[in-house]
């Protein structure tokens, strides 16, 4: 009797110690799974970030939606018989890994025909997003390609209307004329170096638009977005930086003006103008958003000012550069005017153009100025702070690329 006890007691610790061991493997599986899973999901975004830099707005956060819950019970089911019984929605299957190497590589859903040419489409991919690609203190919201506002925010406009100041009075563009307070030279010898044109150019303002409820249609470059531009080249002339600016109203000057084919009309305003002044360097797009007053307008010591945002072409193979220059006059912003700056975005062609023309040139950006509800006087408080951040990074990479004096031997 003793020995058979002690052999069923040596066999329930066998049994014992079999059933550990099993929830052990499962254990150590699952985990070893998990952690392969994380470690796929950063190197693959580490590659993306360092090779395949043709979009700031790619990104493995499309990989990281598309895991379920059914991944996870599948890995469950690679242990437990029977938890999975078709084999076709089995994560795991060969089908479906063969499926998702493709995707990861490729960024085309064999499922999905259009994914073949949805990048190239505008609309077709709803996947794209804008992405925030340096934030700000302001917590912004997305910005609002160029279209008439929404019906419900008139009617919030409507219900609270905002005061309409008038414009300071000025002989050019709309914008005040600006003098030099301190009666100094100009801090450097005012090359033509900044070209500032708009390429929605009757993009306009409400609050100087009596009686009109479309803000796109101001063909006047007193009411419209030119206005702003104006103003911005005559502050950084001030600053002692020579600034080309285009007045062109492309809807009214353009022959058989079709608005998709904007951006084309502007490029060749660029090319003409590079031909022009060979010794432009940077190029500003001014815009304004469409979004309604409470998500572009900051208020500074009592004041109104109209917010800006900073746009990015994710179509451009070389968008790094241009994010790199319009970060540099962001952070200068943010330091000394936190919350007046919205951030920098990322848009694809689903978007807008996607593109914007800033494969012209590292130093061409797009720069929103208010919405459609601000009225100029804020965009002009705005702009002046723009363009002392604007000369600031211009002078201080004319500092950096300034050859370096041999001092003379005695």
């Amino acid at each position: 009797m003793k020995w058979t006890s002690a052999t069923l007691n040596l066999s329930h610790v066998r049994k014992t110690f079999q059933s550990a061991s099993s929830v052990g493997k499962t254990f150590f599986i699952l985990s070893f799974g998990t952690f392969a899973l994380f470690v796929l999901i950063g190197v693959g975004g580490f590659l993306q970030n360092r090779v395949m830099t043709t979009s700031p707005v790619s990104s493995m956060k499309s990989l990281a939606a598309s895991v379920t819950n059914q991944f996870f019970i599948d890995m469950l089911g690679m242990e437990v018989p029977h938890l999975h019984k078709d084999q076709k929605k089995f994560t795991f299957s060969q089908h479906n890994v063969f499926q998702f190497a493709f995707q990861f590589l490729t960024d085309i859903n064999p499922n999905d025909p259009k994914s073949l040419v949805a990048s190239e489409v505008p609309g077709m991919d709803a996947n794209k997003t804008t992405v925030l690609v340096r934030g700000s203190a302001s917590n912004p919201s997305d910005p609002i390609d160029y279209g008439p506002p929404s019906s419900l925010d008139l009617e919030a406009e409507a219900k609270n209307p905002q005061p309409s100041p008038s414009p300071e009075p000025s002989p050019v563009g709309g914008a005040a004329p600006i003098t030099n307070a301190t009666g100094q030279p100009p801090r450097t010898a005012g090359d033509n170096i900044a070209f500032i044109y708009q390429t929605h150019s009757n993009e306009s303002f409400l609050p100087e638009l009596k009686g009109v409820t479309d803000p796109d249609k101001a063909y006047s470059d007193k009411v419209n977005i030119i206005s702003v531009g104006q103003r911005l080249a005559q502050n950084l002339e001030k600053d002692g930086i020579g600034a080309v600016h285009s007045k062109t109203v492309y809807p009214s000057t353009v022959k058989n003006f079709e608005y998709p084919y904007s951006y084309k009309y502007s490029l060749k305003t660029l090319q003409e103008a590079a031909v022009a002044h060979p010794d432009l360097q940077y190029y500003f797009d001014i815009h304004r958003d469409s979004a309604a007053r409470n998500k572009t307008t900051a208020t500074f010591d009592g004041k109104d000012y109209a917010q800006v945002y900073f746009i990015i072409g994710g179509k451009n193979p070389n968008w790094k550069k241009n994010e790199e220059f319009a970060n540099k006059i962001h952070q200068v912003l943010e330091a000394k005017h936190p919350g007046i700056s919205k951030g920098i975005h990322a848009k694809e062609a689903s978007e807008g153009n996607g593109l914007y023309n800033q494969s012209f040139s590292p130093n061409n950006i797009l720069i929103e100025v208010g919405g459609p509800y601000n009225s100029l006087e804020e965009c002009y408080r705005t702009t002046d702070w723009l363009a002392e951040a604007i000369s600031e990074v211009i002078l201080n990479a004319k500092k950096v690329d300034a050859p370096a004096v041999t001092p003379k031997q005695s």
